[in-house]
């Protein structure tokens, strides 16, 4: 079974405070660092390719397919990983997905 699309937004937020709180243990250039992160990262990008594309439209300047080639990346060429590239997708790329995700919470129906 298919788990509701509210799940799917707490697991993105979740991998974000995760991001955050891996990034205080020093840079993306800190190998165990980068390896946390890029984990974080492929995990939110499998989240994204759960979530409904009708929610997903109602925030159309998030680059969602995106986030999902970069979760296919991270999965099947992890050696070729560029921290540069971590490094600027979370300089970029992150804030404005935490907003997205919150602001599609308050879209969903309470839980019930």
């Amino acid at each position: 079974m298919s788990r509701p699309d509210a799940d799917r937004l707490d697991d993105i937020a979740a991998a974000i405070t995760s991001i955050r709180s891996h990034l205080q243990h020093g840079p993306i250039s800190v190998e165990i660092v980068m390896d946390a992160v890029a984990m974080r990262l492929l995990e939110i990008g499998e989240a994204v390719k759960s979530i409904s594309p009708e929610l997903t439209a109602t925030e159309p300047d998030i680059q969602w397919s995106d986030i999902a080639g970069m979760r296919d990346f991270l999965a099947h060429h992890y050696f070729a990983t560029n921290p540069e590239i971590i490094q600027l997708t979370i300089d970029k790329r992150l804030v404005p997905l935490a907003a997205a995700v919150e602001r599609m919470k308050r879209l969903l129906p309470p839980e019930g």
